[in-house]
């Protein structure tokens, strides 16, 4: 007997993955969590009936919410990560020799542990000594750390649950507030095929606090449409203006100099959306 696992990321339209087992299928005190093996992608973690990571395609997602930002600050000494409780981010920021302390809140501690068990390939390095992880409401940890971090990374799941307030104007005022005077942030958000509106909306909200905002995108089989944007806020820092021949060369798979200005490059309806 064949088992699928079948992500309907609209009503009308999902993608399908092949199971050869499952690991965890647990309600948490804050979601539907399960970890499974795929035949095509490997171990996939599932949150609330949708895929967050896999271990064929994450470098994709992990490479580009990390560096575009961090090779855009020229010294990011101490960098936060919301959410990314299955360390990914964490794993890139750390690849980053400026970086002194890389903080990661997650308000799921199941996401943390089920990921070190099975997904040791994307949070192996969250038990290293310049990572502090803490357990707790990454938006409460926002309010509470004025003028702190150098770069503020929000890697959270869609905006339902425990992390809509994630995709609230009030957040994004608050990671003002927790930046330094020169400080960016990097926040997922979704794409613009089903979730148009929702680009539209982050980009009103960040144009409206930071006076540098930028959109960019990269591919993510796995994610709904495949076609993925982060949006960045900046308060001095372009990074559009970076010299592409100071970047060094790291140990990636999709980021690389090269692509750094070429992922602002957006196909004309999702530039359509940023305007």
């Amino acid at each position: 007997m064949e088992l699928w696992f079948t992500e309907k990321q609209t009503p009308a339209f999902g993608i399908t993955a092949k199971i050869k087992q499952t690991y965890v299928s647990e309600k948490t005190d804050f979601q539907d969590l399960a970890m499974v093996e795929t035949e095509e992608f490997g171990n996939m973690l599932l949150l609330d009936g949708m895929v967050m990571t896999t271990v064929k395609d994450e470098f994709v997602y992990h490479e580009m919410a990390a560096h575009p930002a961090l090779n855009t600050h020229p010294n990011p000494k101490k960098v936060l990560v919301v959410g990314g409780g299955d360390g990914g981010v964490i794993r890139e920021v750390i690849k980053h020799a400026a970086v002194e302390k890389a903080v990661l809140v997650e308000i799921d501690g199941k996401v943390i542990e089920y990921s070190k068990k099975y997904l040791p390939e994307i949070a192996g390095k969250l038990d290293e000594p310049n990572v502090e992880v803490l357990v707790n409401d990454g938006y409460m940890h926002i309010i509470e750390h004025k003028n702190e971090y150098d770069v503020i990374i929000v890697d959270s799941t869609e905006p339902v649950g425990p992390a809509a307030p994630l995709f609230e104007r009030g957040f994004y005022q608050g990671i003002y507030e927790a930046l330094k005077e020169d400080g960016i942030f990097v926040a997922q958000t979704d794409n613009p095929w089903f979730k148009a509106d929702l680009i539209q909306k982050v980009n009103k909200d960040v144009k409206e606090i930071f006076p540098i905002v930028h959109v960019y995108g990269c591919n993510i089989p796995t994610y709904p449409s495949g076609l993925w944007t982060f949006t960045m806020g900046s308060k001095k820092h372009n990074p559009l203006e970076v010299d592409e021949t100071q970047i060094p060369e790291m140990d990636t798979k999709y980021y690389s100099p090269r692509l750094h200005k070429a992922a602002f490059v957006l196909p004309k309806f999702v530039e359509d959306l940023t305007k």
